[in-house]
């Protein structure tokens, strides 16, 4: 079963940056995408972003694009999600999750590890 640790999360002003990193088996993440998804509590989880396994392309949701950054380190075993330009309503607890195939097609499957909480405040 595929487990994923998160990480670099934090308190941040508002416009502010924070990295996050997500650390998975070699198997998980060469042979699924990785989505960052987020959850307010009381709300439904978000999709935030993915890339994919097979060729590095990325998605993003559209509240986060040109701020967002998703990448991957393949020697690390690790993805990343650079966060520039936090705004108030980023907050949340974020977690990765592997997608259903190697592709961003917008699925993906429910293993959650503790996730890593940002919040966004002056």
């Amino acid at each position: 079963q595929a487990q994923f640790v998160e990480s670099g999360g934090g308190l941040v002003q508002p416009g502010g940056s924070l990295r996050l990193s997500c650390t998975a088996s070699a198997n998980t993440l060469g042979h699924h995408a990785t989505v960052w998804v987020r959850q307010v509590p009381g709300k439904e989880r978000e999709a935030v972003s993915c890339i994919s396994s097979d060729d590095d392309s990325t998605t993003y949701t559209s509240s986060v694009k040109g701020r967002f950054t998703i990448s991957r380190d393949d020697a690390k075993n690790t993805v990343y999600l650079q966060m520039n330009s936090l705004k108030p309503e980023d907050p949340a607890v974020y977690y990765c999750a592997p997608g259903s195939t190697w592709a961003c097609d917008g699925n993906y499957i429910e293993i959650w590890g503790q996730g890593t909480p940002v919040t966004v405040s002056s």
